[in-house]
């Protein structure tokens, strides 16, 4: 049949042709985590691939656990998955789980036996190894690799019944042991294993390995197309295998594309699950994670996190991606939905000697100037104020063009002020600047045309709201010297808080989690108030390094 749409890649390639040389009648994906920890950046990439296929070809993803490790899987990780999947704007058509397919997992491995394709081995896990061979030399055929078919059909049996402990016997599939492949050296598909499974507790002993468990529940649940990553590209004859082997009258096609891999990033669940484990971070949502609810945490945008994916992009071969992109989609973002705000992050107080006490000047501004429907808030102007400390000078550095003194500044969103008077402290720094506004000289206003250098940032003394500023840098610092030990380039500043910052009070209005951009800084979320001070989490810088 004819497909009505344009692949934009080989993957799309693919299915395509499967559709048009009548393969499949439909298109079928699944997105298939382990619940052994909680989804990062990386998986991002499988998840917009494998449902925007859905969406593109309108036809079906599931959601399916691979919960064949009860050892190291847990609910908590089950929940966190499907929260970060929505968050991300997808919704699954099933929800399934490698565990709803044990009895007919454990049917198929039956079958294989009694068609002479399985056998149960003595082996131990080590003995398996040392007989695996090399890619130049041949594997070891095990000595149990001829049992008879009602032999390995009775210790199956009994290895189901829990007559015999862990690590003592496993089923191997029968295939060859001198295969370039070594994935087709008589692989492990079952093993004896007591852990308590998060959803059929302790009735099982022996549980599937992934490449026997994971063509099955595709085939069983009617994929078209598995998705893998490049990884499971040498795994590919083995699923072919198991398809072939079970008979499934329209087997999966398996395809791989590259996995995403970001610079300085940490892509390992088990060494994220460590950095949770040891307390070099608060928890798998800890905002310098890269972890989908630590991004989430954080205030990236679900839309720059699938866009960045969209602008990566499906290839065959792995390569490294700058980090830079990632923070360039969310700036994009943010750009464009982030309201603007003033905060003064280390505050010098100015007094208006022009002014009365109690006396204010309030002005409007526009909440973003990049959406027309975001509103306006007031900003009052009022007798002390504080502006950012590396705003004034006593002696400029070259091209400085802030305040100075006898020097003259624009307020954002106000007037024009001129440097009077400075008092200092017992170090000689500025403590207290005298400044007077210059009538006329807002917007609208007689004076708005007088031309100054510099615009800056400011917050009214009086209704300064007390802030905390959570600032973040990479987990991990670059590789020097050629050490790549992620144990070693833990970066001891990945975090600084910065407490006594001034934010006027539109930044504490409305709820939690809005985001915005504060004037001349960067982009933040609001994390919430705690005590008397509201807390920031900066989201990504104003300043742009990537090279678009």
């Amino acid at each position: 049949m004819k497909v009505n749409v344009e692949p934009s890649n080989f993957i799309e390639d693919f299915i395509v042709e499967d559709l048009e040389k009548g393969r499949y009648p439909y298109v079928y994906t699944r997105f298939p985590p382990e619940p052994n920890g909680y989804l990062h950046v990386g998986h991002s990439k499988s998840l917009c691939i494998n449902f925007g296929i859905k969406e593109k070809f309108r036809g079906r993803c599931n959601l399916r656990f691979d919960d064949t490790n009860p050892a190291k899987e847990d609910v908590e990780y089950v929940e966190s998955i499907k929260e970060d999947i929505r968050w991300l704007g997808f919704e699954w058509d099933k929800e399934l789980y490698a565990s709803d397919y044990f009895d007919e997992t454990y049917e198929l491995a039956v079958k294989l036996i009694k068609k002479g394709a399985a056998y149960v081995c003595d082996y131990t896990a080590d003995e398996i190894r040392a007989t695996r061979g090399t890619l130049t030399e041949p594997g070891k055929e095990s000595p149990y690799r001829n049992r008879s078919i009602e032999e390995n059909l009775r210790l199956f049996e009994e290895m189901k019944e829990g007559k015999y402990p862990d690590g003592s016997k496993v089923l191997r599939a029968k295939i060859d042991m001198a295969s370039p492949n070594i994935n087709m050296r008589d692989p492990v598909i079952y093993r004896v294993l007591r852990a308590h499974h998060h959803r059929t507790g302790d009735k099982w002993c022996i549980y599937p390995m992934y490449d026997f468990a994971h063509p099955i529940g595709d085939a069983l649940d009617g994929v078209t197309h598995s998705i893998c990553t490049l990884e499971f590209e040498d795994h590919r004859p083995l699923y072919d295998w198991v398809c072939e082997q079970c008979e499934f009258p329209m087997p999966p096609r398996q395809i791989e594309f590259a996995r995403l891999n970001i610079k300085n990033t940490i892509m390992s669940k088990r060494y994220l699950k460590k950095l949770v484990d040891s307390g070099f971070v608060t928890g798998w949502n800890d905002p310098r994670m890269p972890t989908l609810s630590g991004m989430r945490e954080r205030g990236y945008p679900p839309e720059a996190i699938k866009e960045f994916c969209s602008r990566v992009g499906v290839a065959k071969a792995n390569s490294e991606v700058d980090p830079g992109l990632l923070e360039f989609c969310v700036r994009e973002n943010l750009n464009i939905h982030a309201d603007r705000a003033m905060v003064v992050e280390r505050p010098l107080r100015v007094v208006i000697d022009n002014m009365a006490e109690g006396e204010k000047h309030s002005f409007s501004v526009v909440n973003n100037p990049n959406d027309a429907n975001s509103g306006t808030h007031t900003v009052n102007f009022a007798k002390e104020i504080f502006i950012e400390d590396s705003d004034f000078a006593l002696v400029p550095p070259p091209k400085y063009h802030r305040l100075t003194e006898g020097g003259l500044v624009r307020l954002k969103g106000a007037y024009i002020v001129k440097h009077v008077a400075t008092e200092l402290d017992a170090e000689g720094r500025p403590s207290v600047i005298h400044c007077e506004y210059i009538p006329g000289s807002a917007a609208g206003g007689e004076n708005a045309g007088m031309k100054v250098k510099g615009t800056i940032q400011w917050v009214a003394a009086d209704e300064a709201v007390d802030c905390e500023l959570y600032k973040y840098e990479s987990l991990l610092t670059d590789v020097k010297d050629g050490v790549t030990d992620f144990n070693e380039r833990l970066n001891p500043d990945s975090l600084t808080v910065v407490s006594g910052a001034k934010g006027e009070p539109f930044v504490v209005e409305g709820e939690d989690c809005k985001t915005y951009q504060f004037m001349r800084s960067a982009y933040y979320k609001r994390a919430g108030k705690f005590g008397d001070s509201y807390r920031f989490y900066r989201i990504v810088s104003l300043k742009d390094s990537f090279n678009k």
